[in-house]
């Protein structure tokens, strides 16, 4: 039996169909490991690397580079508190100090429940709205002191739960069709754009000549 859910399973090989080649697949269905487990445990992503036809530690490799992608475990809410330019001046610094005493955890820690992972995040392009913080990728702000923790309790309770769903979950709705052009067209047009920007190249580098 595989890592993934059959529901998952049925999912990822959906998504499959939806890239030319299926390693091109690969952060996608890392992504949807993490709504499934809440992180990348190592047999979905070993479950990753036989259906992209990579090794596990080239996923494991992809999944460590990216922030958003987990290798280890963290809470139902990943809380991110923004320190970049716009937030700090209004605060963020403050809310994130409020953030660690509230949570009872410093940034990168998970509180005793397993219910928050706590993180400091740069920019979240919300600037408008600094200081601001993202939960699950879902944006909250302007916060002080007091409308962080009301967040928090709001959370606890699920008050949010049809804003905000548990980590991992990204999108709400999954693409049903896969590529509608035939793979040999797509690789003809690549070609084609290869064989066109080989020409300009070649006529850059002769103009040159000619100067």
């Amino acid at each position: 039996m595989g890592a993934f859910s059959p529901e998952m399973r049925e999912r990822a090989e959906n998504l499959l169909t939806l890239y030319p080649q299926r390693r091109s697949a690969l952060i996608p269905l890392c992504h949807l490991a993490q709504e499934q487990a809440g992180h990348l445990t190592s047999p979905l992503m070993e479950e990753i690397a036989e259906l992209t036809g990579v090794t596990p530690a080239e996923v494991y490799g992809t999944a460590s580079f990216y922030d958003m992608l987990h290798t280890e475990p963290v809470g139902k809410f990943l809380v991110g508190v923004c320190t970049n330019v716009a937030c700090l001046l209004q605060g963020g610094g403050e809310l994130l100090e409020h953030a660690e005493a509230s949570l009872g955890v410093a940034a990168g820690g998970t509180t005793e429940d397993e219910m928050f992972t706590l993180e400091e995040v740069e920019c979240v392009a919300h600037c408008d709205k600094a200081p601001a913080v993202q939960v699950n990728y879902r944006f909250f702000g302007p916060l002080t002191g007091e409308s962080f923790d009301d967040l928090i309790a709001k959370l606890r309770a699920g008050d949010y739960d049809g804003v905000v769903p548990p980590h991992g979950t990204l999108i709400r709705v999954m693409r049903e069709n896969g590529i509608e052009v035939p793979l040999d067209e797509v690789l003809a047009e690549r070609k084609e754009m290869d064989r066109a920007k080989a020409e300009r190249k070649a006529a850059a580098e002769a103009a040159k000549e000619g100067n």
